[in-house]
């Protein structure tokens, strides 16, 4: 199995005049939502479907909470979530107060196995039409 990619024609947005490039982007082959990523994890364990979906559900809330908190949630070999903020520069470190955070954004960094697992990815040039 493979992840198919096709071809965009993207410009610099920080430099206008420059020539515009073509780049690969994933091509989306549909979306799991957490119905259904709980009812594969059920058939692959002794946790019912609802038991499962709760699981998930208390998981994520978990992570949100202690993200909330300022901590890094390290999943083992999974990966890690950690926030990062961006913020309006000052003239002087005095400046700098909650009020000039314009933005929180999550982050995650992927462990030892998840990374292997983006490693082995295959792809495939999506056909295109025409």
């Amino acid at each position: 199995m493979s992840v198919k990619f096709n071809v965009v024609e993207r410009g610099n947005p920080a430099n206008k005049e420059a020539p515009k490039k073509f780049y690969a982007s994933v091509v989306s082959t549909g979306k799991v939502n957490q119905n259904e990523v709980a009812q594969e994890v059920a058939d692959m364990s002794t946790l019912s479907p609802g038991d499962t979906a709760a699981a998930i559900e208390n998981f994520l809330l978990v992570i949100t909470r202690e993200l909330a908190r300022g901590n890094i949630v390290q999943l083992g070999d999974f990966g890690s979530f950690w926030l990062r903020i961006e913020s309006d520069g000052q003239e002087t470190a005095d400046n700098v107060r909650r009020e000039t955070i314009t933005n929180v954004l999550p982050r995650f960094t992927p462990g030892k196995r998840f990374q292997q697992a983006l490693d082995a990815i295959e792809f495939e040039k999506a056909q295109t039409n025409g």
